[in-house]
């Protein structure tokens, strides 16, 4: 899987990190995984076709000692589907920037 790895979390950072989760993205019913909303303007051109598909999202992993960001653009809706595809440039640098920005309003250093 192709994704932005954060390892090495103190516990502080594990807590901070899950109540910002827990507040800018969707709880899973799997313990620390969560859904990030993908802007509709960063949709590729299939994405925008495939309605019954959208929204689409990425997945977010957060365990004790690292979070991590997946560039796979899934939807909801359905497993398999030639919309369901890794991230575009910049898909993958809104990805990137979610991951950033959050660490930097959280005050923690990387």
């Amino acid at each position: 899987m192709k994704q932005y790895v954060i390892d090495q979390l103190r516990e502080s950072d594990y807590i901070k990190i899950k109540e910002y989760l827990e507040k800018y993205a969707d709880e899973t019913a799997v313990e620390g995984i969560y859904w990030v909303k993908l802007p509709e303007d960063l949709y590729s051109t299939i994405q925008k076709e495939h309605k019954s598909c959208q929204p689409y999202y990425f997945a977010v992993n957060l365990t004790r000692r690292l979070v991590s960001f997946e560039w796979l653009i899934r939807s909801r809706n359905i497993m398999r589907c030639k919309c369901i595809s890794y991230a575009s440039e910049s898909q993958r640098n809104f990805i990137i920037d979610f991951a950033d920005t959050m660490l930097d309003s959280l005050g923690i250093k990387v």
